[in-house]
């Protein structure tokens, strides 16, 4: 029952931190083994599910130290254009968002999520990534100017149907 009841919600905050659903399925059969694991020393006034988004994170990040992404990061190539339309996020579809962080490169899409999803400040974001404060925040900076091209060419396409 408890498996059942938390999945969806286990699923997508692992999609919200890998392009690929079969990564995003091993992040939550993941998230969900810690939990049980851990079951036992869980409190019990704690609460289900800000407890299983903090796993779920934990296990995310895991991933990817895993995978050591940032070990080769590319540089950007050149600046992107900038996008003034303020409220653009708020016309957009929630699919239309989540295809568009989607379209990050890997280790964008973490510190972004990290930084402006889960809340971590640079300094928790690059303890846990294992890189320095300015990587972290050359990392968001790049991804928020990568976001605003994105949404930009997305209306851009919208507006032409």
């Amino acid at each position: 029952m408890f498996f059942k009841r938390y999945y969806g919600y286990v699923m997508g905050i692992s999609l919200s931190y890998v392009k690929n659903q079969d990564l995003a399925y091993e992040i939550t059969n993941d998230s969900f083994l810690k939990c049980f694991d851990s079951f036992q020393k869980m409190e019990e006034n704690l609460q289900v599910k800000p407890w299983l988004r903090r796993i779920t994170v934990n296990t995310a990040i895991d991933y990817y130290r895993k995978n050591k992404r940032f070990q080769n990061h590319l540089e950007a190539d050149g600046e992107l254009p900038v996008f003034d339309e303020v409220y653009a996020p708020d016309q957009m579809a929630y699919e239309d968002l989540l295809k568009i962080l989607r379209q990050l490169p890997e280790d964008l899409q973490l510190v972004f999520n990290l930084y402006e999803v889960e809340g971590y400040s640079h300094r928790e974001v690059a303890h846990r990534l294992n890189i320095t404060e300015s990587s972290s925040r050359v990392y968001l900076t790049r991804a928020k100017s990568k976001l605003r091209q994105l949404i930009h060419i997305h209306l851009k396409e919208y507006a032409g149907r």
